[in-house]
């Protein structure tokens, strides 16, 4: 059966059709079977995007890109025995010595501003495959300009990379939003000759130039109606996660609070390489997951599997992580 024509592409997208990623697809089979190459997982095709409704607010999740590494064992867990790491991630059927981080910036239209939730690695991770945001936000039917709101969930390089495009400012239209914390700490030059040097150079680079246009913020205050701020400290001094509602309906964004989506939510206590204050983090970790799971509403990671979207339960002591399926689309 044809589909109508007055079906619009956002609509498509909405329903999880994502059909403007198939050409690139087909286009790698292709090449990759001319060519006798087998397919690069690195390579995934992008731009990847989800859309999906929360109330009356509408979500475009971006793949920006994703990242294969080895030795999980030595980011997640790092207070653990590595074979104890091992056997957990064999016991939920996923590889032990690799692991797939991908990383997953948001867009929120609630019909008043066009908000954008980090923006990934930007020109700076092109190379490799990442920096897909600009192509992602075309692909779900807008374009940077369109963006009025920029909400940075912390300054960390895979976040903030994309706030700057040949030396100015990528999202021309936008004002933008940092926790007062993350960016006293990360803009200090206290920082200099410090294991934290190249992330404030990076924000340096990114974030200070876009100061004038920026409203600093703490614990409790609001974003845009509908979307407060939450201290979430630990991965980094000043994290925020933002907690959205639009007709009764309640999605968390939680950054980097948990950052696999088994050794952090499952083992929530275990300590991870990036965390800055590894004990702090995993308080963190457990009360803003311990909500989730008590008041059983939804939440977008910016590292969980893509579209990043789920629920968590608890179990064995930490949080089962339940992928979103049709819950936002009916």
């Amino acid at each position: 059966m044809a589909i109508s024509k007055k079906i619009k592409r956002r609509t498509l997208f909405a329903a999880g059709i994502g059909l403007l990623a198939a050409p690139a697809i087909l286009r790698e089979r292709a090449e990759a079977a001319a060519t006798g190459e087998s397919n690069n997982m690195n390579a995934t095709p992008l731009p990847e995007i989800n859309q999906f409704k929360l109330g009356s607010y509408k979500f475009s999740v971006v793949r920006d890109g994703i990242n294969v590494s080895e030795k999980p064992y030595e980011t997640f867990g790092t207070n653990q025995d590595a074979e104890t790491v091992k056997a957990l991630l064999s016991a939920n059927f996923l590889p032990a010595d690799k692991f797939l981080n991908g990383y997953t910036p948001a867009l929120i239209d609630t019909g008043l501003d066009v908000i954008l939730i980090d923006t990934g690695f930007g020109a700076s991770g092109r190379a490799r495959g990442a920096g897909q945001l600009a192509e992602g936000l075309k692909a779900a039917g807008y374009s940077a300009d369109d963006v009025t709101l920029v909400a940075l969930t912390h300054l960390h390089g895979d976040h903030i990379g994309g706030l700057m495009e040949d030396g100015a400012a990528a999202f021309k239209n936008a004002r933008y939003i940092v926790g007062q914390a993350e960016y006293d700490f990360w803009s200090d030059k206290a920082r200099e000759g410090t294991p934290a040097e190249g992330g404030h150079k990076a924000v340096l680079a990114n974030v200070v130039p876009l100061a004038e246009k920026t409203t600093f913020i703490k614990d409790g205050d609001s974003v845009a109606p509908g979307i407060t701020a939450m201290l979430a400290a630990g991965h980094s001094p000043g994290h925020m996660v933002f907690h959205v509602e639009s007709e009764g309906k309640r999605l968390v964004l939680t950054g980097d609070t948990a950052n696999h989506y088994i050794l952090s939510l499952l083992r929530p206590d275990w300590e991870v390489r990036f965390d800055m204050d590894k004990t702090q983090a995993a308080a963190t970790r457990r009360k803003v997951f311990e909500m989730i799971a008590t008041e059983k509403i939804a939440f977008l990671g910016y590292h969980m599997p893509f579209p990043a979207v789920g629920f968590v339960e608890r179990q064995d002591g930490g949080y089962r992580f339940v992928p979103k399926t049709y819950q936002f689309d009916i």
